[in-house]
């Protein structure tokens, strides 16, 4: 066998490793209610809650506690899944920048006792070319043509 088609064989079978080694990682978004089913149930892989933060009829967060003076590796908040279910949700890591004005969150981790504990914290924030309002667009006129 000629040397070109050995290494051939070598690219192909590590591209095929790493591919089945990171689809262990690919996992879809569950609400609160199905992740607490599956901690109960033994599992303990990490799994994606997808929500917003809870906020008060006045717009307030809810349930958000952050003193870096006190510990900087402390942060909880509360999260609600696109179900409705709001859960505390504790991340041992500082508060990420710009958290509050996040409009999605999802939330990499898993329960333990009762409480939902993030490893990693992912946030869509709003775009900056986006308007509340759409604006009207003047029309360009195109020059008369002389005659």
């Amino acid at each position: 066998m000629k040397k070109a088609h050995l290494l051939g064989i070598v690219i192909i079978a590590v591209a095929v490793g790493i591919i089945i080694s990171t689809a262990g990682d690919a996992s879809t978004y569950v609400s609160f209610q199905e992740a607490a089913t599956m901690a109960a149930n033994g599992r303990t892989e990490k799994i994606h809650v997808v929500g917003e933060l809870q906020k008060d009829p006045q717009g307030h967060f809810v349930g958000m506690q952050y003193q870096p003076e006190l510990d900087p590796n402390f942060f909880t908040f509360s999260l609600v899944d696109d179900q409705g279910k709001a859960q505390q949700v504790i991340y041992h890591n500082p508060m990420p920048q710009d958290f509050e004005k996040s409009e999605k969150i999802v939330i990499i981790g898993g329960y333990q006792n009762d409480v939902f504990v993030a490893d990693k914290i992912l946030m869509k924030c709003p775009s900056k070319y986006q308007d509340d309002e759409f604006r009207e667009v003047p029309q360009a006129t195109a020059p008369q043509a002389q005659l």
